[in-house]
């Protein structure tokens, strides 16, 4: 059976108007902003309207998306949606962007791997087209963590934002494209970053409401201790499998979720700081939307170019790691 090469053939993202930042957050938690901007690096971070969702935020950067790769929303085969706050249980989120959108023949499911989703999702889309079975897939990472947000805790309520980023997946010349990738979980961790309430093990109820269990619960120091291990190890991985180096990458894309994390991957690595890219001064954490807004952000802005070897790494709940290297495939 042959096997085909996977690219990127369009990006797009999508950002909520409204902006918070730590100054509007001192004004609901203790905290300051030299708090805040020393220990994670955040200035301030987007947040979605009451009445808009998940999907909403979506529907716009996929539509961004094939735009930029010029394609029709029917040609569209799948459509997946990395998400750990989706519009409701079921249907899945990437139904409802499936109906947005038009994409009258794609199939469509959520994924749920936290911030590592986008990561996940990409390389699951990736091999669909690689056997041959699909010609196009959409790929997004989505999140409105806003509404799961705890806004009296202090430790989390200033980490996160919302917002979307898409990808359109096709075959592509040989020799470029995702070349190698990495997916793990470490579940014997998985509370150190969870959402207590609201499935199966504990459904909703009063107590559980007033015992503010349907928002997020971090162990912090357990979450950064993993997330710098696993981001050096899953990088050099990706391209230890292909016989590459660090001295032959061109980019590094890691999930936004705290500087100091980053920065202390990168000192491991011995990645110069041009080489990274850092916007969660300006977004916050936005979990799987993080990698796919800092893609479209950087290619808007013509830092890379056709041949250049990039990685994307994440870690997230689960608890979850990621990475893939990319040689890219677009004439910028």
């Amino acid at each position: 059976m042959k096997s085909y090469s996977v690219g990127i053939s369009g990006v797009g993202s999508f950002v909520p108007e409204k902006v918070l930042t730590n100054f509007d957050l001192s004004q609901i938690v203790d905290t300051n902003n030299e708090w805040i901007v020393e220990r994670t690096g955040i200035e301030e971070r987007r947040i979605a309207a009451k009445d808009i969702a998940t999907s909403d935020l979506a529907t716009e950067s996929a539509l961004n998306a094939l735009k930029d790769s010029k394609t029709r929303p029917e040609e569209i085969d799948l459509i997946i949606v990395a998400t750990a706050t989706p519009d409701h249980s079921f249907p899945s989120t990437a139904c409802i962007v499936q109906k947005n959108i038009g994409a009258t023949k794609a199939a469509a499911f959520d994924m749920s791997v936290g911030c590592t989703g986008f990561v996940y999702a990409l390389i699951t889309g990736a091999n669909f087209i690689q056997t041959g079975a699909y010609e196009k897939v959409l790929i997004i990472g989505a999140e409105t963590l806003s509404k799961i947000v705890d806004w009296v805790d202090r430790n989390t309520c200033v980490l996160f934002g919302d917002g979307a980023g898409s990808c359109v997946l096709e075959r592509c010349e040989d020799g470029y494209g995702i070349l190698s990738y990495e997916l793990g979980s470490d579940g014997n961790n998985g509370d150190a970053l969870i959402l207590p309430a609201g499935g199966s093990r504990m459904p909703a109820s009063i107590e559980t409401v007033t015992d503010r269990l349907h928002s997020i619960k971090m162990d912090g120091k357990e979450v950064f201790k993993f997330a710098v291990r696993v981001m050096e190890k899953a990088s050099l991985n990706v391209l230890e499998n292909v016989h590459l180096k660090l001295e032959d990458l061109d980019f590094l894309i890691p999930h936004q979720a705290n500087v100091r994390i980053i920065d202390a991957a990168r000192k491991k690595l011995n990645i110069d700081e041009n080489k990274v890219c850092i916007n969660l001064n300006k977004y916050g954490n936005m979990s799987s939307a993080s990698i796919p807004v800092s893609l479209d952000e950087v290619i808007k802005k013509n830092r890379i170019k056709k041949g250049d070897l990039i990685v994307m790494v994440a870690f997230g709940a689960g608890l979850t790691w990621g990475s893939i290297a990319i040689k890219w495939n677009r004439e910028e």
